[in-house]
């Protein structure tokens, strides 16, 4: 669920739920702090993610400006990501969630 651009919170902690809750965003997270990840290296990081939640959560977190998806123009296709800017700007808080 993507966090609309007119949506309203009362403090600042409602809208980072909002945009890094749920069990596997920032899991996902603090994978792409060490770097650059095709889907496959992230699966394989976290064995228990099923192929659509990890798929779905990598959307999203897209869809937010939070990661950035790099596709290469190549046969086979390969696709990585990588935190934003504004996924950098993150990194404080999840450095925190990640230790």
């Amino acid at each position: 669920m993507s966090t609309g651009i007119n949506k309203k919170y009362n403090i600042s902690v409602e809208a980072t739920l909002d945009v890094i809750g749920g069990k596997w965003k920032c899991v996902i997270l603090c994978h792409l702090t060490r770097g650059k990840k095709r889907t496959s290296e992230l699966k394989r990081s976290m064995p228990s993610i099923t192929q659509k939640m990890l798929t779905q959560q990598l959307r999203e977190l897209e869809a937010d400006g939070i990661i950035t998806r790099i596709t290469y123009n190549q046969v086979p296709p390969k696709v990585e990501y990588e935190l934003s800017e504004y996924g950098w700007s993150l990194k404080p808080i999840l450095d925190a969630l990640c230790s």
